[in-house]
């Protein structure tokens, strides 16, 4: 007989927060979680055993039984309804797109699994509970909202993950858009993402195919790792026991040596050897539009590695003194491409080590950039300078670390690109030299950077050779960055940072 749900009243606590967030389960006498009635759990022992038994055998039965899956769950009919097209999209994603034979394989060997994922989900919780003390003694890591302001990191298994994301695909989540609005949260489920097919927006094609991919995976052999989520915070107070927000004070008086940078004029973030801290030009609610119609490099990074759209469960949007960092994640997927080009490519292997909390070697984190758009000037305005350097330094820096005044290891670097500088208007020089004086002052040993081609950072290998030359620290470096700013935003220079730093150049906008 299975052990009794008994958490801790901290874990108790836990699961009441995000419990609401969560498909419907209840709380048994016998203490067990279980889904709310027999009628679902009969239907999907029937999916669970194939479609010569539940004939869901294409797309339109499919969401035909996610309906009547629906239908047993207390949901409100009048707020909870899906996206409009959405079984329009399964049809025509399954039915018309996705070649016959993979459709096959799809209803003959993957559904039945994740059906048997989903009725797992009750007991996969309860084991979380029951172990999630023992993963960092003294540290809190039980699923839970966490919540703004609040630093916190959670540690979940891959076959948790895999039973949640599960609930995603058949649309098992509370679709009650205002309820996860007001906690500053996105829709989970992967209504939207199909809805978004049947609108013939091919780029989300591949992004379903990467994500199809992943369940092709852990169908076929369930993952045993652990992937942890972290909001990272500097504190708003002056308290010697926390990371605070710095003040311009902070930067201008730095004299903390500059890491190692390199630039990278191809190649991918991503493809960059383990270890190092990948960044995620993030949205500020994480995750982005990965599930509705966006291919950004954020969308791309979810759907390589699936197991970061559970984020999108329960970490609440990003304030300015915050960011994100989750670390495990497996890549399943190649691609090539980008945004409307963007296209699944194959199988990934991902052989990262493991590190001794069972997590693998991939690191990510999600920083958000200001929203410039047309009104990109305002980003030389020296709040909002600081503004981006406190960002990157809560994303670089190792808190727990810093607060010990430890050393973050000597291998452990960050790699980036062009953070903010696409649809959010950023200026590429700008950014990629605010990047390197977080990265500097946050003891990290080297910055990779990511050019993507572009053609204003064609020169950056260059000024990073020049200000080394210099033997500059992060304040000199920071204290030009800000005069320069002023200069700027004050209409006194048309000129690009790099040529105002080194007149040869001469790159103007």
């Amino acid at each position: 007989m299975a052990k009794p749900f008994t958490p801790t009243m901290e874990n108790r606590t836990d699961f009441e927060s995000v419990r609401q967030f969560l498909p419907p389960l209840t709380t048994q006498p016998s203490g067990h979680l279980a889904w709310p009635n027999h009628k679902l759990i009969d239907t999907l022992k029937l999916i669970s055993q194939g479609p010569s038994q539940s004939q869901v055998n294409s797309g339109a039965r499919l969401f035909s039984t996610i309906s009547r899956l629906r239908d047993c769950l207390p949901f409100s009919s009048d707020q909870d309804r899906l996206a409009t097209s959405t079984g329009n999209g399964f049809a025509r994603f399954f039915d018309e797109l996705l070649p016959k034979e993979k459709t096959i394989k799809w209803f003959g060997e993957i559904v039945p699994v994740m059906a048997d994922f989903i009725l797992r989900l009750p007991s996969l919780l309860e084991m979380h509970y029951q172990n999630c003390d023992d993963i960092v003694p003294g540290v809190s890591t039980g699923l839970r909202l966490l919540e703004p302001q609040q630093p916190g990191i959670v540690f979940l298994s891959q076959e948790l993950i895999a039973a949640l994301l599960s609930c995603s695909f058949f649309c098992l989540f509370p679709a009650v858009i205002v309820n996860r609005y007001a906690n500053l949260m996105q829709a989970i489920n992967m209504d939207r993402i199909f809805a978004s097919v049947h609108d013939r927006f091919h780029e989300q094609e591949n992004k379903i195919e990467c994500i199809m991919h992943y369940f092709e995976r852990v169908c076929s052999s369930t993952p045993l790792n652990f992937v942890s989520f972290e909001r990272k915070v500097l504190s708003l107070e002056q308290n010697p026991s926390v990371v605070a927000l710095p003040p311009p004070k902070f930067w201008a008086n730095s004299v903390v040596p500059l890491c190692k940078f390199k630039v990278y004029f191809t190649g991918m973030i991503e493809d960059h050897p383990a270890g190092s801290l990948e960044v995620d030009f993030a949205d500020e609610y994480i995750g982005g539009l990965t599930l509705t119609d966006g291919c950004l490099q954020e969308e791309i990074l979810f759907v390589i590695k699936p197991e970061l759209i559970a984020a999108m469960l329960f970490l609440p949007s990003m304030s300015e003194n915050e960011a994100i960092e989750m670390v495990g994640a497996e890549r399943f997927s190649n691609y090539k491409g980008y945004d409307a080009k963007f296209q699944f490519d194959g199988d990934h292997v991902d052989n990262k080590e493991i590190d001794p909390m069972g997590r693998r070697v991939s690191r990510v984190i999600a920083i958000d950039a200001l929203r410039l758009g047309w009104a990109g000037a305002r980003q030389y305005k020296h709040e909002n300078l600081l503004r981006e350097v406190n960002k990157a330094f809560c994303g670089f820096l190792d808190h727990s670390k810093y607060q010990q005044k430890q050393v973050p290891d000597s291998d452990v670097g960050i790699v980036t690109g062009n953070w903010g500088c696409g649809v959010f208007g950023g200026d590429p020089e700008i950014k990629s030299i605010i990047q390197w004086v977080a990265a500097s002052q946050a003891s990290r040993s080297f910055l990779s950077y990511y050019t993507f081609e572009l053609g204003k950072l064609r020169n950056l290998d260059q000024v990073v050779e020049w200000i080394e030359s210099q033997k500059w620290n992060v304040g000199e470096v920071w204290n030009m960055l800000s005069g320069y700013c002023t200069k700027r935003a004050n209409g006194e220079t048309k000129l690009g940072f790099f040529s105002f730093l080194i007149p040869s150049l001469q790159q103007s906008y």
